[in-house]
């Protein structure tokens, strides 16, 4: 599998050192965007194949990121991991209509974040 880029959406910095950790581990590189903005700012600059969202997010949440995600050709198909601590059923119904294409709870454990990166990343070939 080639070296990959992961674009992560994240405003807590030690999650983001955490998950950095382990995208290194798996051997893909991570960049990181610490609010919503920056985000969308960087998909349209910088070239990501797959993003980690996290949906509380200061000046642009995560929900109103992934519509403009999928409504521009562009990032249409990009892979998205919701990675967030808003887990009510209403929450996670809304990230699945949204278009996500997997959804991890916070607090999460590390091993669950590398399976379910490791599988989006096959997907991608």
């Amino acid at each position: 599998m080639s070296r990959r880029t992961i674009l992560l959406i994240e405003d807590d910095e030690l999650i983001a050192g955490l998950v950095r950790l382990l995208v290194e581990r798996l051997g893909h590189e991570l960049v990181w965007a610490p609010d919503g903005e920056a985000g969308k700012q960087m998909l349209q600059t910088a070239a990501a194949d797959i993003v980690i969202l996290d949906i509380l997010l200061p000046y642009l949440d995560g929900f109103a990121l992934l519509k403009a995600l999928r409504g521009d050709p562009k990032t249409a198909e990009l892979p998205v991991l919701v990675l967030t601590g808003k887990t009510s059923e209403a929450d996670i119904a809304r990230v699945v209509e949204a278009g996500a294409n997997d959804f991890l709870a916070k607090p999460f454990q590390p091993n669950e974040l590398s399976q379910r990166l490791t599988r989006l990343l096959r997907r991608l070939g």
